[in-house]
């Protein structure tokens, strides 16, 4: 992206891209879009750590869970969609656990581009499964993932409809799919740290 192309939109929209308060706009913009849409670069895919279960002397067999917030853009419009994801998983007994801050790192990465929320919640889930299910056993593959992303879209609040809301989006593996014990827990943790 360059400068000529954000002053072209200032004008576009109608506006001076010369006047005293944009003189300086159009730098700032493609900084700043480097910077939110830094997921089309894979170096800045982050590494996946995970350590051995059980390595520690404990292991674990119950479900893993995180929380937190992200930004990303709508790829139909261009304009931010945001909100919290909800992550839990169970360990294989003999397989391997994620390092703390890699969920939140690659639901970052992943929102970090034009995006659509069902994309994003695919995304995240493969590749944090293929970290945890290093090769073919079926033995080490993670017993359960599941993410849920809830999101304002300003594409539905600002525009079109004009109408405030929330999309979810839910992507489960194993037995979070199959048992509905196990889903119900799951589910019962995100709605309840909403």
């Amino acid at each position: 992206m360059s400068v000529d192309n954000v002053k072209k939109i200032i004008e576009f929209i109608g506006d001076d891209p010369n006047r005293p308060g944009l003189k300086d706009t159009p730098d700032r913009v493609v900084k700043m879009w480097q910077e939110i849409f830094r997921g089309y670069d894979k170096k800045n895919k982050p590494k996946i750590t995970t350590f051995d279960n059980g390595s520690d002397g404990i292991v674990y067999d119950q479900m893993i869970c995180d929380t937190g917030n992200f930004y990303s853009h709508c790829e139909h419009h261009m304009v931010p969609f945001f909100g919290r994801y909800w992550f839990a998983y169970i360990p294989a007994p003999k397989g391997k656990i994620l390092g703390l801050s890699k969920v939140a790192r690659i639901v970052d990465y992943h929102a970090a581009k034009l995006q659509v929320q069902e994309r994003l919640v695919n995304d995240v889930v493969q590749d944090l499964y293929e970290a945890l299910h290093i090769s073919k056993a079926s033995w080490n593959k993670p017993l359960a993932m599941g993410l849920v992303i809830e999101a304002e879209h300003l594409c539905k609040t600002m525009r079109g409809a004009k109408k405030k809301g929330k999309m979810r989006t839910v992507h489960l593996i194993g037995t979070f799919k199959t048992d509905a014990a196990a889903r119900a827990e799951f589910m019962d943790w995100v709605n309840k740290n909403d």
